[in-house]
């Protein structure tokens, strides 16, 4: 259940809840918009029912994911039972969006369910507005909190995603950085280092000019979803948004901490770039499943509504029609995606697909 989060959680928990036998597990979070097969909203609630003779699902929840991610993720997966006997398993994972921890979790969830369990997931969001990203398990609401769905199967869910972002920049490093707070790249203040990379761009595609543009609106935020930050991962990028400039030092706020010594390039993605990598998110679902997909969740960044404006619930139709199966999913402060044998999987800006075959 994904539900905007203008709504009183706890509301809405109790009424899905109300519907439902004892016997089935709720979880969700909340949205700064949601959607399914039917419609895209700003304003709603989206609910999935899942239900298999070839997958069980089990549900967890811990607090206090800030304060101790390694010890939050102990205690969910201590709570999930040890007694599963079918032979594969994947995960998703839903958080507290307003945590700052996507990358620490994703380590986390992985050095505990071990690196063949894939997962999937989003962090809550709140509409921008950046107060309150709960997340929901069964009748609690909590924040600050991560949710786990262990799904065990005879087969394996498939995970795909996919970014649209391509790089446009000489590459930097994090030389001077306080958690997700980057000071300096490569010794000069990092706000002006973005400046100077985008600006002959942002003038030339779009003729804005950057240096007219105030630190805190809107116009700003949005040239931030155009031009993110990508860490080379050899055949791809990770991507990584500066979520604000901070005009006093020249530092750029990301949305996840920022190692020193990180390798960054600007990256750039249009509009028709970004719907149709959503697409191929699908796509690649479609052609790993050996037959039908019986339905999909889907994760997708909240800032690429900035980017998208209208556009966004036309990238959510292609990948309906990609799949040709039910699809229910919410816009994230963050996706996971970690993958067998990778060493990262926190990502932004970019579509995240949990896939269940026939």
């Amino acid at each position: 259940m994904f539900a905007s989060s203008g709504f009183d959680a706890e509301t809405v928990l109790a009424g899905v809840n109300a519907l439902v036998d004892d016997e089935t597990a709720v979880v969700g979070c909340t949205a700064g918009g949601a959607f399914t097969e039917e419609q895209s909203m700003d304003t709603g609630v989206a609910v999935t029912l899942v239900t298999s003779d070839s997958f069980r699902f089990d549900t967890a929840l811990a607090v206090g994911l800030s304060e101790n991610t390694r010890g939050a993720v102990r205690d969910a997966v201590r709570a999930l039972p040890e007694d599963i006997e079918e032979p594969y398993q994947s995960a998703i994972v839903l958080h507290d969006g307003l945590s700052g921890v996507g990358e620490q979790l994703s380590l986390s969830v992985q050095r505990r369910l071990g690196p063949y369990v894939e997962f999937a997931g989003g962090a809550a969001s709140d509409g921008l507005r950046m107060e309150s990203a709960p997340v929901f398990c069964d009748e609690s609401v909590a924040e600050d909190a991560v949710v786990l769905v262990l799904v065990s199967g005879e087969k394996r869910p498939i995970i795909t995603v996919n970014h649209g972002h391509s790089p446009i920049s000489e590459p930097w490093e994090v030389t001077d950085v306080s958690g997700n707070v980057v000071h300096e790249l490569n010794g000069e203040p990092a706000f002006d280092v973005w400046k100077d990379a985008v600006r002959d761009h942002a003038m030339e595609t779009s003729g804005i000019a950057v240096d007219d543009v105030p630190v805190g609106s809107a116009d700003l935020r949005r040239l931030m979803v155009t031009y993110l930050f990508g860490i080379d991962q050899g055949e791809t990028f990770k991507i990584r948004w500066p979520r604000t400039a901070i005009e006093e030092t020249g530092a750029l706020q990301f949305a996840v901490d920022i190692p020193e010594g990180t390798v960054l390039r600007i990256m750039h993605g249009n509009r028709a770039d970004q719907i149709a990598s959503a697409e191929q998110a699908a796509a690649d679902a479609v052609s790993l499943c050996d037959g039908n997909i019986a339905g999909a969740f889907v994760y997708d960044c909240a800032c690429r509504q900035l980017l998208f404006d209208d556009a966004f619930s036309a990238a959510v139709d292609g990948i309906i029609s990609t799949l040709s199966a039910p699809v229910a999913g919410f816009e994230t402060y963050g996706e996971l995606c970690m993958q067998a044998g990778q060493l990262s999987g926190f990502h932004n800006t970019t579509t995240v697909l949990f896939a269940l075959p026939e």
